[in-house]
Formats: structure tokens, sequence, C-alpha cells
């Protein structure tokens, strides 16, 4: 019941020798998948706690022992060629997929285009080219649909392990720093490095916030990032799905200045800051609070988290006017004794 010899070493070398994998490991896996054909086969050996499978990795024999006794049924020999073929091929394709996600490990931090192939409950796999990537539900804009072959560009966060402790690249939508990639992408004075991006604020889907900033005279960040009549961020806003509202600004070492210009495009009239507890007072006229805090609060928590500041956002209100006197009342006998 042997396998043909030169084959068995060709299969069992290739695995050794190019993948990576040790030969023991590869002959262990043979061993345990033939006992699971054998006790397949034969049931009644399932209960068999001594039934043993010997390989030998010199000759591919496969043997099926008892008690130290052979008991290989004749003709199981087709049976365990077969099997000892599938588990190297498995074993071929395993450290196929490791090399190739090993080699997506130095693009952790970029971001890749990716095709929808199919879905596993929330999550969304996504072809990366040489591989796929999971895309799981809290890395998903919430208003964005998934469909087959629709194509999105993802970021690379991690390669992580599923539940089998399988290697398997983990990518998102939602992360700040795809919106960073994708400027880097758009805009070359920030590919250069004359234009800086000193951080990103992010709901996913709705709004975004991010600094910018140039140490460069007569280089304007903000304009490098709008781009001629839009055009630079508008790229972004649409890899994005189209609904993501980017406010670009521009940084400045001083909170103040900076905090006013993160709660655009609100005016403000005055603002405090208590720098120990990082918390700021910001006193906006009445028409301009809703602007200063946004639909939900959206405005003024991306410019708390842009700025590092709990921001208080505190109403002026105006006082009303004393009414100006009438005719009648400047000729009154009052008025007219005190002239």
């Amino acid at each position: 019941m042997a396998i043909i010899k030169s084959e068995f070493s060709l299969a069992l070398n290739q695995v050794a020798s190019e993948r990576g994998i040790s030969p023991d490991e590869v002959i262990s896996s043979i061993e345990m998948a033939v006992l699971a054909a054998y006790n397949k086969e034969y049931p009644a050996g399932t209960t068999e706690e001594d039934i043993k499978v010997k390989v030998n990795k010199d000759t591919g024999e496969t043997r099926i022992f008892k008690d130290k006794k052979d008991i290989t049924p004749p003709g199981f020999g087709r049976i365990a060629a077969q099997t000892a073929k599938q588990v190297i091929l498995q074993k071929i394709r395993e450290a196929e997929k490791k090399t190739v996600i090993s080699q997506y490990q130095s693009q952790i931090g970029t971001v890749v285009k990716g095709r929808v192939i199919r879905f596993d409950g929330y999550n969304v796999y996504l072809d990366i080219g040489k591989t796929e990537a999971v895309l799981p539900r809290e890395e998903q804009i919430e208003n964005e649909r998934y469909q087959l072959n629709d194509s999105f560009l993802i970021y690379l966060t991690e390669i992580g392990l599923d539940k089998f402790s399988n290697s398997r690249i983990i990518v998102s939508r939602t992360n700040p720093a795809l919106i960073e990639q994708l400027f880097k992408r758009e805009v070359p004075e920030i590919a250069n490095g004359t234009v800086e991006i000193k951080k990103v604020a992010r709901k996913p889907g709705e709004r975004a916030k991010i600094a910018v900033f140039s140490s460069q005279g007569g280089v304007d960040p903000v304009g490098a990032c709008v781009g001629q009549k839009g055009v630079r961020v508008q790229t972004v806003t649409d890899e994005l799905g189209g609904q993501e509202k980017i406010d670009i600004v521009q940084w400045n070492e001083e909170k103040k200045i900076f905090l006013i210009a993160a709660l655009s495009p609100a005016k403000i009239a005055e603002v405090e800051i208590d720098e120990k507890k990082k918390v700021a007072k910001v006193s906006v006229a009445e028409d301009q609070a809703p602007l200063a805090i946004g639909k939900g609060g959206i405005n003024v928590n991306l410019a708390s988290k842009l700025t590092d500041l709990t921001i208080d956002i505190v109403q002026i209100t105006k006082k009303t006017p004393e009414p100006s006197p009438t005719p009648k009342e400047k000729n009154s006998p009052k008025e007219t004794a005190k002239k």
C-alpha cells in the first residue's frame, strides 16, 4: 500500500522547502487524516483508542496498527494515498496564504482597492489582489451599502486572527487615517511634505474635520487641500461615498486661534481656555449657536476631538434696548420745566 515514492517525496519536499513547513508536521497531519478516513470506512474502529497510523516519510507507505499489530485493510491504500494528497495540497495552500498575508504586513497603514466578493454575517470580504481582506461591521460606514463586485478604497489596519487562529487582513472604511491617506493621494503638497495633516476628527459617513499646517511661507495649506474649485476635497468626499462633508481648517499652535478655526463655520465672539482642565468656554451670539453646536452636536464634538478640549458653548443674550421717548414725552411739563 505504498504511494509512488517519487511523487510523494516531490510533494513533501515542495511543502517543506518552498513553503517553509516542517516535513514532520506534514506527516503528522497525514497520519491524523488517514486515521479519520479509516474510522469513517470502518466505524467499529472509532472506539479503539489504541489504533495508530504510521506513514513512512521516505517511501510514503501507510500502515494502520492496533496494539502494534498491522490491521491495514486490503485495498485501503487508495484511500490513504488520496487522503495524503489532499493533506499535502491543503498544507501548500495554507503556506501560500501565510506567505501572501505576510507580504501585506509592510502595507499596514496604507490604502488599497478592494472588490466585494462575499459576506459572512455582518462581515464583508473584499478581493485586494493576491488575497482577501475582511471589513468587520464596526469598520463599515453606517449608511454605506456593500454589494457584490462593488469596489472601495480601504485602509489596512492590521493582520489579526480569526476564531480558528488563521491569519486575516483587517481593513476599515471608518478609520480617520483613511481620510489622511486619501488626501495624501490627491494633494501633492501633502505627499512631498510641504503641507502636513496635524489631526483628523471624523464621524464616518456624516462629517469630518482635518487640521492642516505648512511651515513654508507663501503656502496656503487649506487651499492646497481644497484644490481649484474644490476638486481635491470633492474627490476625497466621493471616495468616502459622497455623503461625508469635510471641513479643512488651519492648525495653529495658539489654542484660541485654532479653536476658533475648528468651530467654523460659526463666528465666535469670545474664548476662554483653562489649560490645566483642558476646558474651553466659547461665547457665541444666539444666531451662531446652532452652527457652533451642529446637528446632534456634531460640529462641537468634532472640534473637541480636533483640539483635545472639552468645549462649552455659551449663548450671548442681546439686551433689549430701552424705548426712545415719544414727542409728547419730550414736551411734557417735566421736560419743559427742566428746560
